[in-house]
């Protein structure tokens, strides 16, 4: 069964390659997703999750710099690139159209693994670092 650092490995190639089967095969079928957009439980809300950010940055891509493993979790950091190119739901439910900007948000992670799945990723990063690079406020 694969360790908890290659399950996050096999994640971030799924995601960069917008493999949303890949992404999904990774999470078990009961599995959370925490981010600072909000809570994610099971497939259907993770694939909306990560779904909402690949068509709003079509070229999206995530480059992994440190993973440590502790038993079933490992802690991760990471750097997000792309290009703002499609509508972007903001945390007031109101809508950014493409901008055409490019970002780059550093972030890090948290992720726990039963049964060679993920059962809870945790996933920081300042979204008021994004919402600057994209030239909009987060509201």
């Amino acid at each position: 069964m694969p360790d908890a650092t290659e399950v996050k490995r096999r994640l971030f190639r799924a995601f960069n390659d917008h493999d949303m089967d890949g992404v999904l095969a990774c999470y078990s079928p009961d599995a959370v997703l925490v981010t600072p957009a909000g809570v994610a439980e099971g497939h259907e809300q993770i694939s909306w999750y990560y779904e909402h950010f690949l068509e709003a940055f079509t070229d999206l891509c995530i480059t992994p710099w440190h993973m440590y493993q502790c038993g079933d979790v490992t802690v991760h950091e990471w750097t997000l690139m792309g290009t703002h190119n499609g509508p972007f739901l903001a945390p007031s439910g109101a809508v950014l159209e493409a901008t055409g900007r490019q970002i780059v948000v550093r972030g890090a992670g948290v992720c726990a693994i039963a049964r060679g799945k993920i059962i809870t990723n945790r996933e920081y990063y300042d979204q008021l670092e994004l919402y600057a690079q994209l030239g909009r406020p987060p509201g």
